[in-house]
Parts: structure tokens; sequence; C-alpha cells
């Protein structure tokens, strides 16, 4: 009788273990999974960080996804671009390989570009979030784009000079071989000077630490601004040399400033530093809240956001473009990245950033507002200026 209860008993635990097993593969096909290209590390790891905490946290909001009627379970698959041209198509190559619907990123618009053709020819769109140079849609038809361009925030920037400071001459200095550092240069040079301005060039080397000359170059030609449209690790430096030579020239830059990092490197030094951006944190509570209790929940984020709960907009912009995502997923009614692709065209999504939809032509987004931030040298904090769009 004994022999009988125990065999049932295993009969029945096995029958478990087979529900259980059928249950568990079930669930690992109803998988989808959104590939994250990103620098964790290279010049610029920390604004990538900063940008994957957003995606990360938009994940932990809304973990799951209905397409077509199918509950799925939104796996993100994070790599390391390294900031690296030439090591990130390898990083894209692996979000291909691993079966992705769709790519988010990346911070920094060289690393995109250099990747491009991977994700082309893997048939896999991407949605870039905050590389702004125009390269990154041109002339394709799978990279999209959340954030304004360069040739917008270059003129807005060139505004700012001229309206708030009165500028007559601009010191703009830029990285050699970074798209996006000679691009916002070029494009705020071009706005400049069509207003009437002088600019004075200067370009730095990769791996180069001392900007003490460049400094000293800008006083000594009588700028009345100083614009470094460059990485966070430069900016640090420039920060440094431009307090200890007590430079005052406003700093002006776009939104790789846009950083905890900078924020700690000015804070107690007499500078004006004023940045152009995507988002200023107070423009949606709720987000805001929840945003800073994920960074505090946990060690690691919080470390990845500069050690402090302070909101970069670069984790709202990757907020936003983890939804916009998810609306091309439930568009394409499928997982597959070119139903997904084809989907992203017609998309259309209110975040905390603002209103997000493509334009017909290059797939970059419909926006004509920035905006600027100040940063405030004794607390240590952005204070909002105001919005600038463009004359």
């Amino acid at each position: 009788m004994k022999k009988r209860v125990l065999a049932v008993l295993l009969s029945a635990a096995v029958a478990v273990s087979m529900v259980a097993a059928t249950a568990a593969t079930a669930f690992a096909a109803d998988t989808v999974k959104i590939g994250v290209y990103e620098p964790a590390s290279g010049d610029n790891g920390a604004g990538g960080k900063q940008e994957t905490l957003g995606i990360q946290y938009a994940n932990s909001v809304q973990p799951t996804v209905e397409i077509d009627g199918k509950e799925y379970n939104v796996e993100l698959d994070i790599v390391d671009n390294e900031s690296s041209n030439d090591k990130g198509p390898s990083a894209a190559s692996k979000l291909v390989s691993d079966g992705v619907s769709v790519v988010l990123g990346s911070y920094g618009s060289s690393v995109a570009i250099a990747a491009s053709d991977i994700f082309k020819q893997g048939g896999v769109p991407a949605i870039g979030v905050t590389c702004t140079n125009p390269q990154v849609t041109q002339g394709n038809t799978h990279y999209f784009r959340i954030c304004f361009l360069d040739p917008f925030q270059g003129t807005v920037l060139a505004n700012f000079a001229s309206d708030k400071f009165k500028a007559k001459k601009a010191y703009v200095l830029t990285k050699q071989g970074d798209d996006y550092s000679a691009g916002l240069g070029h494009y705020f040079t071009k706005a400049f000077e069509d207003a009437g301005g002088e600019v004075v060039s200067d370009t730095f080397p990769e791996g180069n630490s001392d900007f003490a000359s460049y400094v000293t170059t800008a006083k000594n030609e009588g700028a009345d601004v100083f614009f470094a449209p460059v990485s966070t690790e430069a900016a640090a430096l420039i920060i440094d040399q431009a307090a200890s030579q007590g430079l005052e020239a406003p700093l002006l830059a776009g939104d790789t400033w846009d950083s905890n990092v900078i924020l700690n490197a000015v804070k107690g030094k007499d500078l004006q530093l004023y940045v152009t951006t995507f988002y200023q944190e107070g423009g949606n509570k709720e987000f805001d809240e929840g945003m800073k209790e994920f960074v505090n929940s946990d060690s690691t984020n919080k470390a990845n956001n500069g050690g402090n709960d302070t909101i970069a907009a670069v984790s709202a912009m990757g907020y936003d473009a983890y939804f916009t995502a998810l609306e091309a997923l439930k568009g394409a009614g499928s997982t597959d990245p070119a139903k997904v692709n084809e989907a992203l065209w017609d998309v259309k999504y209110d975040g905390v950033c603002g209103h997000i939809e493509f334009d017909k032509e290059n797939g970059d987004a419909v926006r004509d507002t920035a905006y600027v931030k100040q940063a405030n040298t004794e607390t240590g904090a952005w204070e909002f200026v105001g919005e600038q769009g463009i004359k």
C-alpha cells in the first residue's frame, strides 16, 4: 500500500515538473528583446550610464507589452560600445546576433554612425536617444531619433549667446575626429557668424588632458563666450582650467554637459556655465519622483547616476525612447524587426520630454524647442533659465 501511494506521489511530482517545464518554455518564448547600445566606459561612459538608467527605469515601470493580443516580457539586452567608433560595431553585431527587435542608442553620435551599417545589414531598426548629429539618420530608413538635431541646437546656442550676453566674439573648441563635437561646433559657428559675430576656432586631439593653452587663447582673443561641445570627461578638465585662470566669459555647451559630472566639477568655482538640453527636472513630477526612487534604491544605480539622484535629461530621454519602442512593437503587431521598422514611421507618443513623432524624410523627431539651464556653482544644481527656439 505504501509503495502504491509513493508511486502515485512520484507520478504527480513528475507531472507537475513537466507542466512547470512546459510553462517555463512558453514563458521564455513570450519574450521580446530590446537592445541597448550605449557607452558604459570611455569618454562618454558617464552620459551613457545615465541614458541607460532611464531605459532601465522605464523597463521597471512597464516590463511587459501586448503585441497582437499576446503579452510579452520585455528583456533589455545591454552592451557597452565603449564610446569607440572602432569597438562599437562589435557591440552592435552582438545585439543583432542576439535577435533584438529594436535598438535604443547611442549617447554619442559618432558611435551611432559607426554602428549604423551593422543594424542596416542585420535588418534591425534603431532609435537614437540623444545622438544629435544629422548624419545618424541621413540616407537611411532604419535609424530614427527622438532628440533635436545639431543644426537646431547650434543655432539655439548662437542665439542665446547673442541675446543673453550681446556676444560679438565667440571662442569655439572642438575635438578632432568627433562627429558630435565638430558638427555642433560647425552649426554654432555658422549661426553666430550669420548674425554678424566673429568666431575663433580651435581643436584638440584624442587623449588630450591639458586645456590651459586653449583657455589662455580664449582670454587673449577677448572672447565674449567660450563654447565647447565636448565630452563630460574633457569638459571637467576645461572647467578646472577656466576657473584657475579666472575666465570671465561664460562657458556654453550642448546636451553632453547636462551631467552630474559637470555639476560636481563646477561647484564652488567662480564661473558662469549654461547648457542646452532636452529636459529640466521638475517637468514631470511623477517621473521625477519615480526616477529618484529607482536611483536611490540601488547602490549601482546611484553610482551610475554620478553618486546622487539629480535627474539628467538623458535619463528622461532614455525613458521616453523605451516607451517609443513599445509603441512601435504594438503598432507592428509583431516582434519581427522589419515590421517594427515599418511601424516606427507612424509612432506618436507623448513622453515626459514632450510629444514624439518622426518626420517622413529622415525619421527625425519633430522638435522646435530646447531647454536652457545654468549651473548654480554654490549649490551644485541646475537652474532653469528658459526655453529657447530659433529665430
